[in-house]
């Protein structure tokens, strides 16, 4: 394990409320379950491009076991009822030398609040320090909020339309 995998920052949110963006640990699969339930119909269909509300023990595992070298994962947690949860997400796979996939999702009640934008800029400083070159995403060409966070990333950005989505190519370097 790098020290990747013992990422954690803190921030604040809009509406002033801390948040922590750490590194996602096996133990926390059932919070980012309930995390995923608690996600609505349309910001699951942007994300997986399916209302997808149930994962197979495997999917599961992928999701959660992450080696922070091919597969980084990063969470968003706020303390609710007194206990940490999982808010929100963001994940890159290596898919060829110096080129990473990331996708990214939020409960929709902390939508808007900045944790897509603190996603995004903890995974490319951490995509950085491992030499990756670009990140890449297909988009829901509707998928407004997360084309403005990469918009807003200060990284030079190309979009090309594909059969219906946009593949969006974030430069690192």
């Amino acid at each position: 394990m790098s020290k990747v995998s013992q990422y954690s920052e803190v921030g604040t949110m809009r509406d002033g409320r801390r948040f922590e963006i750490r590194a996602l640990r096996p133990e926390d699969r059932d919070n980012l379950i309930a995390a995923v339930g608690r996600i609505g119909t349309d910001s699951l269909y942007r994300r997986f491009f399916a209302v997808k509300r149930e994962f197979s023990e495997k999917e599961t595992a992928f999701f959660v076991n992450v080696d922070f070298v091919n597969h980084v994962a990063l969470i968003a947690v706020v303390e609710e009822d007194g206990k940490p949860t999982i808010v929100g997400g963001g994940r890159f796979i290596v898919v060829s030398p110096g080129q990473a996939e990331v996708a990214f999702a939020v409960v929709d009640k902390y939508q808007g609040q900045g944790l897509g934008t603190a996603l995004t800029r903890h995974l490319v400083a951490i995509a950085r320090r491992a030499g990756l070159r670009e990140l890449i995403a297909d988009v829901l060409p509707d998928n407004r909020q997360m084309l403005n966070v990469f918009r807003k990333s200060g990284l030079p950005v190309s979009t090309r339309r594909d059969a219906g989505s946009l593949h969006v190519t974030l430069r690192l370097i």
